[in-house]
């Protein structure tokens, strides 16, 4: 029997673990200066799941990050995967880099198109301080992986089956699976090859500084789950979701998270994208609105609590893997002096669809055949206290949890920080870390300025990080956050004004009281919305799916 090659590198990485093979080849020490850089992202996560946010979700490790290190109450993406990707590596809008679409299709935009030649990643900008490069999990940007800085890769290219290794690529290089695969995991296959990178990384290049960019696909639809893991929640969810967000708010407010009230269900608004037949093939315990629990027959109660129970175990077994990681690291002696940060590419998804193999209602929810998502309901919770989803630049859509954790930089332990930022931020706060000052151009092409700043500020103390603006696009949605005002609207509707030092609920409309305000927001949305395009159609056209130039570059 042959095993797969994922299962492959966790044995021989956990034989490594408990015979102190991490720790006897960095025996040198950590390096001297710039820490390690450990980017935790996880796919789907509502603001509320873990536990150190107000859920009642197990995530211990998470829990002792934040315990250890600092919270960011008011931090966003980009509303989706991909853009968030591409701004989180880039530091620019995803809209600046091509990699999501601008008003009247301008540049292209959307998931498939590329990147201008001089959008370098995150890994390539580190270079100078000596970093090397190591990515495991989701990947989501234009080309392959290893031309963009990272010396290894994982690339988890199969998010329809947590359950096989099938159309994954190593090292941009197609997996060959042959033999049992039993045992594998998306989830832990991600932080065996993170650790196996780890140990590479110190027999290699001992003494230098490392990048591990860790990017989960849970807990993103399908809703797959080990056995053991949803046994854990099975029956935990039956009171349904609008006692779960109760439950969780109250928390936030005890924890001192939020200022706002909780927002109200929405049962008008349901999936982002219609698929019909999904529910016809999902059968009747599923349901398009997020309506009162009570409404809900037996049968409804039952089928969505299963697919919040597996919705925890993909985020409890994730954590477990984040600890297995750390574990690794502490027993190599660099824990101390690793940066370690966890986000979360948009809120919880209310989507509701059958891809990928379909969905075989007479097997175990959550096992390899079945094919689930969260649903409306849920993710309204998993989202507390905010409004709306994945898709939508309502606070629900773009709000994530920010833990940053780094024992020998950052003196504060369990304490919040409450300035907005942004993952156009995380560039500019990793250079400055390094020591690093940003390119200014390119082989001769002056870029753009980038319209992130650096967090480093806050990593110290509880302060306001000075920005002019904060700017959203995606689909149609769109918004801009100027201070404590937040200029919001969805598709095709006219824009909404709410004040976040109080509402980040998104409940109390005031444009029609304060139409001056809607008029400078809006003057300033449309300001950065024309930069944006000017840049992007000044570049060359490149066709949707062409290979990016700077991609093929080695």
């Amino acid at each position: 029997m042959v095993t797969s090659p994922c299962r492959i590198l966790r044995l021989a990485v956990t034989c490594l673990i408990i015979g102190g093979g991490i720790a006897s080849v960095s025996a040198a020490g950590p390096h001297a200066g710039v820490p390690n850089i450990v980017l935790i992202l996880a796919d789907d996560l509502g603001y509320s799941d873990p536990g150190c946010y107000g859920g009642e979700i197990a995530t211990p490790t998470l829990d002792r990050l934040a315990a250890g290190g600092i919270r960011f109450t008011q931090f966003y993406n980009t509303a989706r995967c991909w853009p968030t990707r591409a701004a989180l590596l880039t530091g620019y809008y995803a809209q600046q880099v091509r990699r999501d679409a601008l008003p009247q299709g301008i540049g292209g935009g959307g998931n498939r198109n590329v990147r201008p030649p001089w959008a370098r990643l995150l890994p390539e900008l580190l270079q100078p301080a000596g970093y090397h490069s190591y990515h495991s999990g989701k990947w989501h940007i234009d080309g392959p992986v290893l031309p963009t800085g990272f010396e290894r890769s994982l690339e988890v290219r199969n998010q329809g089956n947590f359950f096989t290794a099938a159309g994954n690529r190593l090292d941009d290089q197609p997996i060959r699976i042959e033999g049992d695969e039993s045992g594998y995991y998306a989830t832990s296959a991600t932080v065996d090859h993170a650790l196996e990178c780890l140990q590479s990384h110190h027999s290699t290049h001992p003494g230098t500084p490392f990048f591990q960019y860790l990017a989960f696909i849970a807990p993103h639809f399908p809703l797959h789950a080990l056995p053991e893991d949803i046994e854990r929640y099975r029956d935990r969810y039956l009171a349904g979701w609008d006692r779960m967000r109760e439950q969780r708010f109250g928390r936030q407010q005890s924890l001192g998270l939020v200022q706002t009230t909780l927002s109200s269900l929405e049962p008008e608004v349901g999936p982002p994208y219609h698929f019909a037949d999904a529910f016809e093939k999902l059968g009747p315990g599923e349901v398009r609105y997020p309506l009162p629990w009570p409404e809900l027959n037996q049968e409804q109660q039952r089928f969505q609590a299963t697919k919040m129970a597996i919705h925890a175990a993909m985020v409890d077994r994730m954590d477990r893997e984040i600890g297995r990681y750390l574990d690794a690291l502490q027993q190599a002696g660099e824990l101390d002096n690793t940066l370690v940060l966890f986000a979360s590419d948009n809120g919880a998804s209310a989507e509701v669809m059958v891809r990928a193999g379909g969905h075989d209602p007479s097997v175990p929810p959550g096992s390899a055949a079945s094919y689930l998502c969260l649903g409306p309901g849920f993710s309204s919770a998993c989202n507390t206290p905010f409004r709306r989803h994945k898709t939508w630049v309502h606070e629900g859509g773009i709000s994530t949890p920010l833990i940053v954790s780094w024992p020998a930089g950052i003196s504060a332990r369990g304490e919040l920080r409450r300035t907005p930022g942004h993952v156009i931020d995380i560039v500019p706060t990793l250079l400055q870390i390094a020591g690093i000052r940003r390119p200014t151009e390119w082989e001769g092409t002056a870029l753009p300025e980038a319209p992130g700043v650096s967090l480093l500020p806050a990593f110290a103390e509880d302060i306001q990080i000075p920005r002019r603006s904060l700017w959203w696009l995606h689909e149609g949605n769109r918004a801009v956050r100027m201070g404590d005002l937040k200029l919001v609207a969805a598709s095709g509707q006219p824009w909404e004004l709410y004040d976040l030092s109080t509402d980040r609920a998104e409940s109390g409309n005031l444009a029609e009281q304060h139409p001056d305000q809607v008029e400078r927001l809006a003057t300033e949305w449309q300001r950065l919305t024309d930069e944006f395009s000017a840049v992007v159609a000044a570049l060359p056209q490149v066709p949707n799916g062409t290979q990016n130039k700077a991609a093929t570059r080695k």
